[in-house]
């Protein structure tokens, strides 16, 4: 995975040039989203760049024609004519002006929706490890930030290109008049430029710098202010210590902002003064020329419009400049991550898993470890998984069971060794059919707000979920898993039946207690019809009876389908055929039941301390 780097001082002009190569990859996607209104977008700048020398050209007309008619005492018919001319060019210009804003905020709104959609299908592509790692959420929070507004730089650019157009024209006729007045104009607005253009890299670097603090302020907020954490928060006092933390580090943030707000705005204050001095001094030397009679009033108060408007369009142009430099910044924070390329893919010519497994699984001497991780998770790992086998695995906490499993679905490669099934290496298979094949929970399944239905559905949603999207009844493979987990006993708490919210995000909605959320997880690995059932701590927030229930289903359901299960309870790994038992990512022994306990070694030294629990 790319590393970000660490944006330190004032981003250098080569960085600014390099970030603009995202910019056509940016009016892609955005012609992609809709070309009608990428199209009619850039139409209408085009219309509305020569407005602006249009009205000044007749309002020229129009002072002419009245000082005419004044001095001949004649009609001022002309004078109406050009007076309707121009209003009908303004009229058009306030038209031209709102289609534009509409199109342009009907594309933002579908460009913000697609890139919201791409960011999820990309994301749902890359490896566990990168959700992992702190740094990887840099740069999917700032890719986050810019799915909404990358449309403006679109805009920025086409206003850049309408500023164009709209200063040739003012150009043409101030050359006409004196030449020295466009390059008064240029010392006008460069020194205001160039310290927007500074503290404009300098704002970025600052964000950039700050990325991983942001977050911890999101965190802070949602900690503070939760009903996911509003009992501990309650309980223990802690609304004093988090809102103090949140307090003292957004403080940070606001004086670094705050300092560089006031440089920013008093640099920019002495640097527009230069501009006015240059304004005026264009304007001195048209009045004199007026004044001598070179040119007539109508022309000075044209010249005096262009000059003023042409002064506003080159200093917005050299700003419009800077802010998409700036702008592509944070674009390319945007395509860096849509860069992103996972580790852990299908092979070209990838294999699909038998519909029915012969051989089984074979763990071959292998280790694991974590990213960033010196300690090995597992180490010289082999054991076999075959058909209709259940095995257990047992340790304590940090043993490596969880990390076995992992491996297995292939959320992780291994760092040695090998896994195979069916004798080839799960390398070679067609990670989609690899997955399909195994139904999985882990132990911090995601407590979905969202139907019943939906949250039992998520266990196998290509399915169901035509059923579920277009709400025609509930699907039999839902019902039949709910009743296998004993989800279904939930059913008489719930008005709305497989159609009831849970969770309390959203109105009528119903909170579960943990052993429920734990069979509605349990029913999420009963509705796929895997050859592999992988239960990680299936019954940790069950009571007893509970317990005993939901293990004499699972016994009849395993029939004939290989299993895995985690557990730290005795009476619930005693059932499986085989029982596996880590040490500190190691296998210790392996064996049944009686077989271990008949070994004498940390499987009867763990059993016979809880059994003793309960003496």
């Amino acid at each position: 995975m790319r590393r970000p780097r660490v944006q330190e001082g004032p981003v250098s002009w080569k960085e600014r040039l390099e970030a603009l190569r995202y910019v056509p990859a940016l009016f892609r996607l955005i012609w992609r989203t809709h070309r009608g209104y990428t199209l009619a977008m850039i139409v209408l700048r085009v219309m509305r760049s020569v407005v602006p020398v249009m009205t000044f050209w007749v309002g020229k007309l129009i002072l002419d024609a009245v000082i005419a008619a004044k001095a001949t005492h004649g009609s001022l018919s002309q004078v109406w004519r050009y007076l309707a001319l121009e209003l009908a060019i303004v009229l058009v210009g306030e038209i031209l002006a709102r289609a534009s804003s509409l199109i342009e905020s009907l594309l933002g709104d579908l460009f913000s929706n697609a890139m919201s959609v791409q960011l999820m299908e990309h994301a749902a592509k890359l490896d566990l490890a990168q959700f992992e790692d702190p740094e990887f959420y840099g740069h999917l929070e700032r890719a986050r930030r810019q799915t909404v507004g990358r449309i403006a730089l679109l805009s920025l650019l086409l206003s850049m290109s309408q500023d164009a157009l709209t200063l040739l024209t003012l150009a043409g006729a101030l050359i006409a008049y004196n030449p020295w007045l466009l390059l008064l104009l240029a010392v006008a607005v460069i020194p205001s430029f160039l310290g927007e253009t500074h503290f404009a890299s300098l704002g970025y670097s600052l964000l950039f710098r700050w990325t991983p603090e942001r977050r911890q302020l999101d965190y802070l907020r949602f900690v503070g202010a939760s009903d996911k954490t509003a009992k501990e928060v309650q309980m223990f006092g802690l609304a004093p210590w988090l809102t103090e933390r949140y307090r003292v580090l957004s403080q940070k943030f606001y004086e670094e902002n705050r300092n560089l707000s006031i440089r920013r705005g008093v640099v920019s204050a002495l640097l527009s003064i230069l501009g006015t001095i240059g304004y005026y001094s264009a304007y001195i030397v048209i009045l004199i020329r007026a004044v001598r009679g070179d040119i007539t009033i109508g022309t000075l108060t044209f010249l005096a419009a262009s000059f003023g408007r042409g002064r506003d369009v080159i200093q917005n142009i050299l700003l419009s400049a800077s802010n998409v430099a700036e702008q592509a910044l944070y674009l390319r924070d945007l395509f860096v991550f849509l860069e992103m390329r996972p580790t852990i893919e299908s092979p070209s010519n990838a294999r699909l898993v038998p519909a029915k497994i012969q051989s089984g699984f074979v763990f071959e001497n292998v280790g694991f470890r974590y990213p960033d991780s010196e300690r090995w998770a597992i180490r010289n790992v082999d054991f076999t998984l075959k058909p209709g086998e259940r095995v257990a695995l047992v340790g304590e906490n940090g043993a490596g069971k969880t990390t076995i499993t992992k491996l297995l679905a292939r959320l992780y490669d291994p760092t040695e060794g090998r896994i195979t099934l069916e004798g080839v290496d799960l390398k070679e298979y067609d990670l989609v059919s690899l997955r399909h094949a195994i139904g999985v929970i882990f132990q911090d399944f995601v407590r979905y707000d969202m139907r019943f239905d939906e949250n039992i559905g998520v266990g196998e949603i290509d399915s169901v979920r035509a059923d579920l999207d277009k709400n025609n009844g509930t699907p039999p493979s839902i019902t039949t898993a709910a009743e296998n987990s004993l989800a279904a006993s939930l059913l008489p708490r719930f008005s709305k039946g497989y159609q009831q919210m849970l969770g309390r995000r959203f109105e009528e909605g119903v909170d579960l207690s943990g052993g429920e959320w734990q069979k509605i997880a349990l029913a999420r690995a009963y509705i796929r019809d895997a050859q592999v059932l992988i239960l990680d701590e299936p019954t940790a927030a069950l009571d007893a009876r509970a317990e005993y229930e939901v293990f004499l289903r699972f016994s009849e359901l395993v029939a004939g389908r290989m299993a895995i299960l985690i557990s730290h309870r005795f009476s619930t790994v005693r059932m499986a055929d085989r029982i596996i038992v880590l040490r500190n990512g190691k296998v210790e022994e392996q064996g049944s039941h009686e077989e271990l306990l008949n070994n004498g070694g940390l499987y009867e030294e763990l059993f016979t301390m809880q059994a003793a629990g309960y003496r």
